[in-house]
């Protein structure tokens, strides 16, 4: 993860003691929305046109309604700063159903908070409840990218290779 900058005004021990993780409902599609938003312009920050064209906030309002994804936010008093949402598959070689992070973003000068760790946790913890034998995670390129492979795999993931996409 990301280190503060120097100078920076966040006391990392206190904050840490303020902040909040709790699952979200439709109700937090915006902060939701947000955070995805920003994190998929870290990935591909040429994007914006086919971000706006995919109606971010209206998808996760509706897809948190319906319960289609699940999603859990760090909040530091009233300000969303951490977000990973999950969602249900269910594939022969994981042995039936399974959870899938769709994404995990934490505000980079928050990065040091070590809450991406606390959001996997939360997501790990939702997933056996669920009743879930695994939870998988599709990693970004690993060449502009390898910190976040290291990270997954410091919180117990094992790299099985990176997934393709093709629109339809």
């Amino acid at each position: 993860m990301i280190v503060l900058n120097p100078g920076s005004d966040i006391d990392l021990d206190s904050d840490l003691q303020k902040v909040t993780i709790s699952q979200a409902s439709a109700t937090d599609a915006q902060d939701v929305a947000r955070l995805v938003a920003a994190l998929l312009l870290e990935l591909e920050p040429q994007a914006k046109a086919e971000l706006a064209a995919m109606r971010i906030p209206e998808q996760a309002k509706s897809l948190l309604a319906d319960q289609l994804i699940y999603a859990f936010i760090a909040r530091l008093a009233d300000e969303a700063i951490g977000v990973i949402t999950l969602h249900r598959c269910a594939a022969l070689y994981a042995g039936g159903v399974f959870g899938e992070i769709s994404e995990l973003y934490v505000l980079p000068e928050y990065r040091s908070l070590k809450l991406g760790k606390q959001l996997v946790n939360h997501a790990v913890k939702f997933a056996a409840a669920q009743g879930w034998q695994r939870l998988e995670v599709g990693a970004p390129p690993l060449a502009e990218f390898s910190r976040t492979q290291q990270f997954y795999e410091a919180n117990g993931f094992i790299c099985t290779g990176q997934r393709l996409r093709k629109l339809v």
